[in-house]
């Protein structure tokens, strides 16, 4: 059976609708409310790798925060853009399915799939 970790946002349409496919699979899954529980930096890092992105890529970059913490300036580094995911978790983009070796992001939630076969 695969075990699944999806970072989950519940007031999320999209986060919702992933989180709905995985329990249809019968999949094991842990649900981690990353607003209430912010993933570290060696999580975001982890992610980052399993996704092949950077940073940004993994940021919601229309946020109000991203635009008033100026994290469009290039000259920002890698730490410094997993910094603010960390201190301000409704940058990240969700939700985030981690498991067997894999990650993807749920938009479209259909995406979780591929974890899945």
């Amino acid at each position: 059976m695969t075990e699944l970790t999806i970072y989950h946002n519940p007031r999320c349409s999209k986060s919702r609708q992933t989180l709905q496919l995985i329990e249809e699979k019968s999949c094991d899954v842990t649900i981690i409310e990353y607003l209430k529980t912010p993933p570290t930096a060696a999580t975001i890092e982890n992610i980052l790798t399993l996704l092949s992105i950077e940073p940004r890529q993994l940021m919601r970059v229309k946020e109000t925060e991203y635009k008033e913490q100026n994290l469009a300036d290039e000259s920002l580094t890698r730490e410094q853009l997993v910094a603010a995911m960390i201190a301000t978790p409704k940058l990240i983009e969700r939700p985030i399915v981690v498991g067997s070796g894999k990650a993807c992001i749920g938009r479209p939630p259909e995406n979780v799939l591929a974890l899945l076969g």
